[in-house]
C-alpha cells in the first residue's frame, strides 16, 4: 500500500527589523503561533515581533522540504525579496543555483 505524500510547505517571515526568516512546517499558520507564542518557535525570532508572513509555497515531503529551505536559506535577501513578490519561483531559483555551482566550480 502506498503511504500519502506528506506535504510540507516553505514560508519565509518578515520581522519588525526588516529581517527575513525562512522554515518549513506541515501547517503554517501553527507554526507561525509558535514563533510568536511557544517556547517551540525560532530563538532567532524571539524579541524580533511582530512577524508577518511574507511567503508560503508547498514543496512536498520532509526531504523535498529540508532541501527548498536549505536552497533559500543560502540565497542573498534579494533574491528572497524576489522570491516574494514574485518575480521569480522556486524553481527557477533551484535552477539559477545549479548553473551558478557548476560555472562555478569549472571555473576554479
Amino acid at each position: 500500500m502506498l503511504e500519502p505524500q506528506v506535504r510540507y510547505s516553505l514560508y519565509i517571515l518578515r520581522c519588525a527589523d526588516g529581517s527575513l526568516y525562512t522554515g518549513i512546517a506541515l501547517d503554517v499558520g501553527k507554526r507561525l503561533q509558535e514563533h510568536e507564542l511557544s517556547p517551540r518557535g525560532a530563538k532567532y525570532l524571539r524579541g524580533r515581533g511582530p512577524l508577518t508572513l511574507e511567503f508560503q509555497a508547498p514543496v512536498g515531503d520532509r526531504r523535498a522540504a529540508s532541501r527548498a529551505e536549505y536552497l533559500v536559506k543560502s540565497l542573498p535577501k534579494s533574491d528572497k525579496e524576489r522570491l516574494i513578490t514574485g518575480a521569480t519561483t522556486l524553481v527557477e531559483l533551484g535552477a539559477d543555483r545549479s548553473r551558478t555551482q557548476v560555472s562555478g566550480s569549472a571555473g576554479g
